[in-house]
């Protein structure tokens, strides 16, 4: 997986609240998907697969 974040169209959860604090965001891209600290952009991105985020997110909202 590339860790190329250039170029990426970073977006938040919806239910992220509006004060901007403890968030993560999200890029999608072909191949993964990357994620980083909303708080602290500079810091490196990590990827995980599309299949892999899937379950994940089902996961998350079977909670």
């Amino acid at each position: 997986m590339s860790s190329d974040t250039t170029g990426l169209a970073w977006f938040k959860s919806s239910y992220s609240g509006s004060q901007g604090d403890s968030c993560v965001e999200i890029a999608i891209a072909e191949q993964a998907v990357h994620v980083r600290d909303s708080k602290d952009v500079s810091r490196p991105a990590f990827a995980v697969g599309r299949e892999a985020w899937s379950r994940f997110a089902g996961f998350v909202a079977d909670v």
